[in-house]
């Protein structure tokens, strides 16, 4: 996914519900393995969560496919 093919969607503009839930799913997606130190899937989702509250990532939108996910803010 190219930065032309999404749009970003702020996470403030989602309900606190719809937010959780997204990051639930993005969450239970990604698996199980994460390298070295093994992380709980509270743990990813808090860091998922801290990274869009800094501004270190982005939810990002692909009209075409319909799909969603979070990416890293390139500078």
């Amino acid at each position: 996914m190219s930065s032309d093919d999404f749009l970003e969607i702020p996470w403030q503009k989602l309900s606190p519900e719809a937010l959780e839930g997204m990051l639930d799913e993005l969450v239970s997606r990604d698996g199980t393995d994460y390298g070295e130190v093994e992380c709980s899937q509270e743990e990813k989702r808090l860091q998922l969560r801290q990274a869009l509250e800094a501004g270190r990532a982005v939810i990002a939108f692909c009209p075409t496919s319909e799909s969603w996910t979070v990416l890293p803010r390139h500078p």
